[in-house]
């Protein structure tokens, strides 16, 4: 018991002096700020690429992805970890999927490009995430 105690004030006194993290970070492949984000800016390149009557906010995206990786660096993820997770096949190939899966539900359909554009329009519309990496011709 008083081994216990002894274990329990130090792993106390070593997160108080911050010699260990105070928390553990969860995988950046479950973080849902960066994740939701990232397919958000999927689907605005897919909405971009088909729709002919829409085109990207290139500076503002390229804002967005600095601020977001700030926001990682900032939650404790070090540069290596980042971009690991973005040059991660499989978790780019997780990210495409989800975002091929929401255009889908949206009604996009592969060599239908005014669906696409009907999907960018409404993102805009909604002033979603998507939508903010959007802009008509």
């Amino acid at each position: 018991m008083k081994l216990l105690k002894t274990l329990t004030a130090a792993a106390l006194a070593a997160v108080t002096l911050g010699t260990v993290p105070a928390f553990a970070l969860e995988p950046l492949a479950q973080e849902k700020y960066i994740n939701d984000r990232l397919i958000g800016a999927r689907i605005a390149d897919r909405v971009r690429r088909e729709c002919p009557s829409l085109d990207a906010r290139i500076f503002y995206a390229y804002s967005q992805a600095r601020a977001l990786k700030r926001y990682a660096r900032d939650k404790g993820y070090s540069e290596a970890q980042i971009e690991a997770f973005l040059d991660d096949r499989q978790e780019k190939a997780r990210i495409y999927a989800v975002a091929e899966d929401y255009l889908t539900r949206k009604g996009a359909t592969k060599g239908n490009a005014e669906s696409y554009c009907a999907v960018g329009r409404q993102e805009i519309q909604n002033r979603t995430i998507i939508g903010s990496l959007l802009v008509a011709r």
